[in-house]
């Protein structure tokens, strides 16, 4: 006797309306065990897992690869009574076979290839837009192939600056190629604009002499890796300078509601990681009461799940205030945006060389320039030179943080 139990999309987050499924890892007929994944869903924030929540026979799949869903909404049904050895003969659905994501389906028929034919490169075998290109490059009658080599490696470099390896191309055929924006790439820019168009953005700067921090950072880094387990970095000292700067500075920890300010009384810190999806913002929470530690292995955890869209979008949402260090880009001064709904963020950029007047003589020190963007509507230039100077000075006397004076 069957006992039906439906697969539903897990509750989203407030901000987030609905989701893109990615794809199926079973086919109708499969044994399916509990907690065993069943899809990868992306959100404009994460990419999530769905655990079957029993163990039994896969034996209806609702909604196919690529399909938009919200929260709730029922895509598939689980047979908990069946049992595998009749499931392996059951048929798979053509909607779910082969696994292709959206933009390489999209990709495919604009180009008239044929996706299903295609050996996916993507995890667990999806089929991706190189792997599309791939087949685009290759086929006769394809107008992109038709005009070689400019023209392929034209829509090739489209496709690696998507993946964060653009080489530009000089193109004499003057190519074009159309990719859509990844889900999380459209909630960046939206966010974005809504920065830009709510608040009344302001940036002032600061330089800070890295040399105290750097020596520090030399002469325990060995003995604290030995101890916590993970490399002592710099990112915990800007992060414990910034909790002092905000601990001084309330309304830089602030947010505007309408006419109102809502300061808070925690320090919620958001760090700003680039990953291949897109940028991402994890929450160290309560930042204030964690360790150097602490703050590093987060860090380090965060860093690690962004890479393989493993974040979760309680990690993702809400803080404070938010850090971004473009510096291990190469990045030597930038103003960044704000975080709605936070009313301020720290910009770190490159340390280098470079000649400073020290005691009226002029000496060569590690130098970084500090950013912080803040929003006028609340917050005066008077504080946020002041809060600038906070983590100036924590830096340039990092005992004084440790030690807590």
């Amino acid at each position: 006797m069957a006992n039906i139990i439906e697969v539903k999309v897990p509750q989203l987050s407030e901000s987030v309306s609905e989701a893109t499924l990615l794809t199926w890892n079973k086919q109708v007929g499969d044994a399916v065990s509990e907690g065993e994944n069943l899809i990868d869903i992306e959100t404009d924030k994460v990419v999530l897992e769905l655990p079957a929540i029993k163990s039994g026979v896969l034996v209806k799949i609702l909604k196919a690869n690529g399909a938009q869903v919200g929260s709730g909404e029922v895509i598939a049904q689980i047979d908990t009574e069946a049992v595998a050895q009749a499931a392996v003969a059951a048929p798979a659905p053509a909607a779910v076979v082969p696994a292709v994501s959206p933009s390489a389906r999209k990709l495919a028929h604009e180009h008239d290839v044929d996706a299903a034919s295609l050996q996916g490169s993507g995890r667990k075998g999806l089929v991706t837009k190189e792997d599309v290109l791939g087949a685009v490059q290759v086929t006769p009658a394809n107008p992109i192939a038709a005009t070689p080599p400019v023209g392929a490696a034209l829509a090739a470099n489209v496709i690696r600056q998507q993946a964060g390896s653009y080489n530009p191309v000089q193109s004499s055929d003057r190519a074009e190629q159309r990719v859509p924006m990844t889900r999380i790439r459209q909630r960046i820019a939206e966010r974005l604009l809504q920065s830009q168009a709510n608040a009344a953005i302001l940036t002032t700067f600061n330089e800070v002499n890295m040399q105290p921090v750097i020596e520090l950072r030399n002469k325990y880094k060995d003995v604290f890796e030995k101890k916590h387990g993970v490399k002592l970095g710099f990112s915990s000292f800007f992060i414990k300078a910034a909790v002092l700067a905000l601990q001084k500075f309330p309304i830089v920890n602030a947010s505007v509601d309408g006419s109102d300010i809502i300061y808070h009384g925690f320090f919620d810190i958001g760090m700003a990681i680039g990953s291949e999806r897109g940028l991402v913002v994890p929450i160290l929470r309560d930042a204030d009461k964690l360790s150097l530690a602490d703050i590093e292995k987060r860090i380090a955890d965060f860093a690690a799940r962004a890479k393989d869209g493993k974040l979760t979008m309680e990690e993702l949402s809400g803080g404070t205030f938010s850090i971004t260090n473009g510096g291990v880009f190469g990045s030597m001064l930038s103003t960044p945006i704000i975080n709605p709904p936070q009313s301020a963020i720290l910009g770190i950029h490159a340390t280098k060389d470079r000649p400073v007047a020290e005691n009226g003589q002029v000496v060569i020190r590690p130098m970084n320039y500090l950013a912080l963007s803040y929003d006028h509507r609340i917050i005066d230039g008077r504080e946020a030179v002041q809060f600038l100077g906070t983590i100036k000075e924590a830096l340039e006397f990092p005992g004084r943080v440790l030690l807590d004076l």
